[in-house]
């Protein structure tokens, strides 16, 4: 039989993908935290960890616990299971060392049927999800959006919008020159010359910055 520990903090989702996995013929444990689920797996050393990306206060927290048991347990394999469909953020979970990725909005037998590719060695993406972290590849400035702060990401998102840097300012609170500040670190990290281009990059991509 083989051995799955969940790791999500979300009492119904952990119920329920322990109940589907189970069904599935697998002995499931469920952790609801981090250092819960790190210990969990260290303990068991299970066939698969199926890992959430997103914790109280520390988000995408889960892609430093795929890197740890990547080290200190890599007979595990990862998959994620999240509700984080934004195609640099699956990136990264696969660059972390992920196998397999399934959305939390799936059909329940999406679940079921990455976990049985995933136990068998097999990666698992869904094909809509393949086809954008295919293209991610071809941009890639668009790759640095999931390491964006949320601030920086709705910074981009008002330019997109069309709004200046005072409208911006008062949109967060914060202080013009915090907002020149940002976008200067914006440009600078996506490698783009000037506040036009960085608009221009907003608009292209406002749909990744929800």
């Amino acid at each position: 039989m083989t051995r799955v520990v969940v790791v999500d903090d979300h009492p119904i989702v952990l119920q329920g993908a322990r109940r589907l996995l189970e069904d599935a013929g697998a002995e499931v444990r469920g952790a609801a935290c981090l250092p819960e689920g790190y210990r969990a797996i260290l303990r068991h050393r299970p066939e698969v960890a199926v890992i959430d990306l997103a914790f109280p206060g520390r988000e995408l927290a889960g892609l430093a616990l795929i890197g740890r048991v990547r080290k200190r347990a890599p007979a595990t394999r990862v998959m994620v299971f999240s509700m984080h469909a934004d195609p640099a953020i699956v990136a990264r979970a696969l660059a972390a060392g992920a196998v397999g990725y399934v959305l939390k909005d799936a059909p329940a037998g999406d679940l079921v049927r990455a976990y049985e590719q995933v136990r068998t060695g097999r990666p698992y993406l869904d094909g809509r999800l393949a086809t954008e972290v295919a293209l991610l590849q071809a941009d890639p400035r668009r790759s640095l959006l999931g390491s964006l702060s949320p601030r920086e990401r709705r910074i981009l998102a008002l330019l997109a919008e069309g709004r200046g840097y005072a409208a911006i300012a008062g949109d967060l609170s914060v202080s013009y020159k915090t907002v020149t500040n940002s976008c200067a670190a914006l440009r600078q990290r996506l490698g783009l010359a000037t506040l036009t281009e960085l608009t221009h990059f907003a608009i292209r991509h406002v749909a990744d910055l929800g």
